[in-house]
This record gives C-alpha cells, structure tokens and sequence, in this order.
C-alpha cells in the first residue's frame, strides 16, 4: 500500500509537496555522492599516471636531462627544473586530492544529470529544449578551453624558466605544478564558455542581438589581452591560437542573438504559445463623458386614500 501511494500518478507540472521535494533532494544526492565515491576509489588506483599526463608535456619541454655536473657549468642548455615533493604527508595528501579531483570530473555526468532531473518537472517545454542545448554545446566549449590550456603550458613553462639564473636548478613543488595546472585548465575553458552566456542572456531577454554585436571592437580588444596574459609566450603564434578561437565563437554567438531577435518579433507578432499565458494589457484608457443618465424604474405609486387600500394594505405589498 505504501509503495503504491508513492508511486500515485505526477502533476504533471511538477508540482508536489515540500516533503516529497525533500525526499527526492536526499535520493538525488545520495546518488550523486555514491558515483563520486565509485569514480575515487577508481582514479586512485591510477592516481600516478593522472599527474603524469598533466606534468609529462612539462618535464618533456623543460625537464633536466644532465647530471649536477653539467649543471654547474653554467651554460645555457643546462637551464631546466626538477619536480619535487616536500613533507613525508606530501605524496599521500597529494594522492587524495588528484583522486578525488579526477572523481568529481569522471563522475559529472552522473551528478549533472540527477540535478537536470531535480530542475527538470518544474521547467516549461520550450525551457527544457533551450537548458539541454546550452548543456550540450557548453561542455564540448569547456573541453576545447582545456585542451587549449593543455597545448600551451609547456610553452609558457619554457618561457618562464629563461628568467632564472644560468646553471641553477629550479625546483617546482608538486602540488603547486597541479594547482597551476588545474587553474589554467578552468580559465581557459571558462573563457570558452563567454559566447554561450551571451546566448543564454540574449535567450533570457537580458541584451539584444544588436548591443552583442555592437560590442565587436571592444570584446575582440579585451579578448587580445586575456590570450596575452594567459599565454605569456613571446611568439605570437600562442597568442592567437588562444584568442582567434574565441573571435570565431564571439561573432558565431552574435549572429545566432540576432537571429534569435527575429525570431522574438515573429512569435510575438503570432501570439502567445499554448502553454504560455498572454500578457495583460493594463494600460488605462480615457472614459468619455455621459450623455445620458438612466435611473433605475421608479417603484408603484402607493395608495393615497383607504378607499384604495385592501385589508388595510395597498397593493404594493
């Protein structure tokens, strides 16, 4: 009986009591966290070779190849660094965090799905078809930022590492290569991700098609020197790798805004959809002068004499 009660027939808008909101919060959560807890315990068996694909591309472009002997003798070709780990925790506490990193990401699929099944029921149609389009294009947007990300570090460490002194030798913690990894990865697949929030304003009614577009001179200066700050390489060719991507998918978000815009003004001009309410029209309207007054029907004369009165009564009553 009590299985069946659940299980009744859904609103179907979604809507349900605080309690059963709650219960389906717990259950979606308590979901998520077993996927990441699952994804853990994997990625620590390959904890190593995680931080070898984030650091090799590193120590391939600025590792030392020579012995202290050759260090010492202070050429130029002698100029590199060495990974190092400080502490007897470092290895064990750096370990949990990559495995616990890598978990988050290997299971985000999982947890982005039951919070779209959460926000889901309370979603109109149009809106549910608009969220999984901006999810869809959003996180190949994200991938190619990170992999941007992962093609440039090796060349902004070997440019970094010509400001140090001939013939020493550059330590490089660990944990601090990894945070400055992870860093670079999520600024640039964020700065991927500013075209499609300017889709989703524009979607939102928040700008226009047209101020986007009018933005064109600005946003490619400001673009110019994100690529120059996030790729201190002194070639250009960096740069523009980084910057000329995000050019394409500015002036890609801007026709797809005015596109948007003229698609508005058809539907506006076509009314409202079928699960949209119409708007209300609650400007006030001058009300013109009365010319005529009408008065409501005068009651029956009553009787004036007890000759016309019946039983003491008049005929009104």
């Amino acid at each position: 009986m009590l299985k069946s009660a659940r299980n009744k027939e859904k609103d179907p808008e979604g809507r349900m009591p605080l309690a059963e909101h709650l219960r389906e919060l717990r259950n979606r959560l308590v979901k998520s966290l077993l996927a990441i807890v699952v994804t853990t315990l994997v990625a620590a068996f390959f904890y190593k070779d995680i931080i070898q694909f984030f650091t090799n591309p590193i120590l391939d472009a600025v590792g030392c190849q020579y012995s202290f002997a050759e260090l010492a003798k202070g050429t130029e070709e002698t100029q590199c660094a060495r990974i190092v780990q400080n502490g007897l925790l470092s290895p064990f506490t750096l370990a949990l965090t990559v495995s616990l990193s890598s978990g988050v990401a290997l299971a985000a699929p999982v947890w982005l799905y039951q919070l779209w099944a959460f926000v889901a029921p309370g979603l109109h149609r149009h809106e549910k078809k608009y969220s999984l389009a901006f999810v869809a294009a959003g996180f190949p947007l994200f991938l190619t930022g990170a992999y941007f990300a992962y093609w440039s570090l090796p060349k902004m460490a070997s440019v970094m590492l010509e400001f140090s002194i001939i013939g020493s030798d550059n330590q490089l913690p660990l944990d601090d290569l990894l945070q400055l990894v992870m860093r670079m990865i999520i600024v640039f697949g964020l700065s991927f991700e500013l075209p499609l929030l300017l889709v989703m304003l524009n979607f939102g009614g928040v700008l226009s098609g047209k101020k986007i577009a009018g933005w064109w001179r600005g946003m490619i200066m400001g673009i110019t020197v994100f690529a120059a700050i996030a790729t201190p390489s002194t070639d250009p060719i960096s740069m523009l790798a980084l910057a000329g991507p995000i050019w394409v998918l500015y002036f890609a978000a801007s026709v797809i805004a005015l596109a948007n815009d003229r698609r508005r003004a058809r539907r506006d001009a076509a009314g409202p959809a079928d699960d949209e309410a119409s708007e209300l029209d609650l400007t006030p309207e001058a009300i013109g002068e009365v010319e005529a007054v009408t008065t409501a029907p005068a009651l029956p004369k009553q009787a004036d004499t007890a000759r016309d009165r019946v039983n003491g009564y008049d005929d009104v009553t």
